[in-house]
């Protein structure tokens, strides 16, 4: 089945699947250490990120993974990053992170990027749940994620785990839809 990517754009910013020209952008935000304090390590190497996002091309062809490129609707500028993988069938079930966004991101960029992650994986891919985790000390996410209504449901040493389910999300979205409302071209 292919997946057709409707457009996804919020009021203030829009998302656009990852490509290869995107790597220096991806390096210097997850070396950037304002901003990759809670997320996995990865290469700085440009020519290792292209390498990445070659073999991740083939999984987004596949259905397996999307990665996006987040970017303000005012300039087009590049603000940041997000990605769905680990799609599990049982339940229907994705993880979301890579999720970073820079200086220049729009005031709401935030729960705007969330709630596209959400529409495009409910209504387009129609998952029934979201599973993700957040670093302990990364409070801020924390308490993002519970006020959209994410169940926590373990941790470790290092993480704290959540599942979102749909229904979730479809029961806060009268509150949010302000963000989520376009003037179409």
């Amino acid at each position: 089945m292919v997946i057709k990517i409707n457009e996804l754009k919020s009021k203030t910013i829009h998302l656009k699947l990852v490509a290869e020209n995107d790597a220096k952008f991806i390096c210097d935000l997850r070396s950037n250490p304002e901003l990759n304090k809670h997320i996995s390590q990865s290469s700085a190497l440009v020519e290792e990120q292209q390498a990445w996002i070659r073999k991740y091309k083939d999984r987004e062809r596949n259905n397996e993974e999307f990665y996006f490129i987040i970017y303000r609707n005012d300039n087009n500028e590049r603000i940041g990053t997000v990605r769905l993988y680990d799609f599990k069938t049982t339940p229907k079930s994705f993880c979301w992170g890579s999720w970073i966004l820079n200086q220049n991101k729009t005031r709401y960029a935030a729960i705007e990027s969330a709630l596209l992650i959400y529409k495009f994986a409910f209504d387009q891919l129609k998952f029934d749940q979201s599973h993700f985790d957040v670093r302990k000390e990364n409070l801020g996410v924390h308490n993002f994620h519970i006020r959209l209504g994410a169940q926590h449901i373990s941790s470790n040493n290092l993480d704290n785990f959540y599942v979102y389910p749909a229904s979730s999300y479809y029961s806060i979205l009268s509150d949010y839809k302000k963000f989520l409302c376009t003037r179409q071209k």
